[in-house]
């Protein structure tokens, strides 16, 4: 490898995915959202491989990552989910893109479509603060569920069951409801559109193997052995002398740490190493971490994420979700070399 680490972007396990999750919605629509740099898996990338793979519009959380897209696709359909910040309705009427509105205080000229909160209890406004909005804006109608990645149902369907008494009030709009879980679990759910990001690169909407759920995981993160040591009884490795070796033990340095985006507190997650899976020892640092290693040698290929490891595997180390980790990988190009795979 010539760089110290490579992140790989496979674009036809991504069109698999929207084909997956568009079977999964059928008869709606399936929307994109590639917020976030497509959960770290590159905006423009992934907005051009969903639009051709079949979905019907492409969802973000900022006005200027509608803008960015509006830049690469002049004609796509643009949902910009978040609030705009002061003066940004300008700049998203020139974009041309549809926004979704928490208050019925409202801005001018663009399309709107009403989120209205049925129990997340973040952004959102009223049933009865919806209906005082002059209908003649609203092209859309909005919410967004709390618990649907969750085994128990039963606050799901309840936003369901409130979602669909709104939904009725408003004909002749596009209703969306559904993320990546309650497309798979909640047919109820699915109304006009469903709004899928997570599922779409191959991540668990559930923290469990994608493959349960006819998922290909889209992104990989590889790097190479570039030091090995060997280690007496006493002899350490790392910051604070976290791991400190109870009998003979060859280590390996990668030189991939929590500055790239390898968290730190995935110290003893694993590793692949040389084919093989490997136990990380010591603490990770900004710019390398340490392996435990059987007879593998210098230049060893080293994967982080991908060859059957998976992001999930990692998310349960750290307690958190599958896509946080992904959102967090630094694809720059001072640090990594990032490779698009367009089969």
């Amino acid at each position: 490898m010539s760089r110290r680490s490579e992140i790989t972007i496979d674009l036809g396990a991504l069109r698999k995915n929207v084909a997956r999750m568009r079977e999964a919605a059928a008869p709606a629509e399936l929307w994109a959202v590639v917020k976030s740099d497509a959960y770290g898996h590159g905006l423009l990338d992934a907005a051009r491989t969903a639009l051709g793979a079949g979905a019907a519009a492409l969802c973000v959380a900022t006005a200027r990552e509608g803008e960015a897209l509006r830049d690469a696709f002049t004609d796509a359909r643009i949902l910009v989910m978040g609030p705009l910040a002061a003066g940004e309705d300008d700049f998203a009427r020139r974009a041309g893109l549809e926004v979704a509105v928490s208050s019925p205080d409202v801005p001018d000229g663009l399309p709107l479509h009403l989120k209205v909160d049925t129990g997340m209890g973040r952004w959102g406004m009223s049933f009865e603060e919806a209906l005082s909005v002059p209908r003649d804006r609203v092209v859309g109608v909005m919410s967004h569920l709390a618990t649907a990645d969750e085994p128990d149902p039963t606050f799901s369907r309840e936003q369901i069951e409130r979602f669909a008494q709104v939904a009725e009030v408003f004909e002749g709009v596009t209703k969306h409801l559904a993320n990546s879980p309650a497309t798979l679990a909640f047919p109820e759910a699915r109304f006009d559109a469903v709004r899928c990001g997570v599922a779409l690169y191959g991540l668990s909407p559930f923290g469990d193997d994608p493959a349960h759920h006819g998922l290909k995981p889209v992104l990989s993160w590889r790097s190479y052995l570039a030091a090995v040591k060997s280690l007496k009884p006493g002899d350490s490795a790392g910051y604070g002398r976290e791991f400190v070796a109870e009998r003979a033990t060859r280590i390996g340095v990668v030189p991939v740490g929590y500055g790239d985006g390898f968290r730190r507190g995935l110290s003893g997650t694993q590793v692949v190493v040389g084919g093989s899976r490997r136990r990380l020892v010591g603490r990770i640092s900004m710019d390398a971490l340490t392996v435990e290693l059987g007879d593998e040698d210098l230049g060893a290929p080293v994967t982080l994420i991908g060859d059957g490891l998976l992001v999930e595997e990692h998310a349960r180390v750290l307690g958190t979700i599958n896509y946080e980790i992904t959102c967090g990988i630094r694809s720059d190009p001072l640090r990594a070399d990032r490779v698009v795979l367009d089969g």
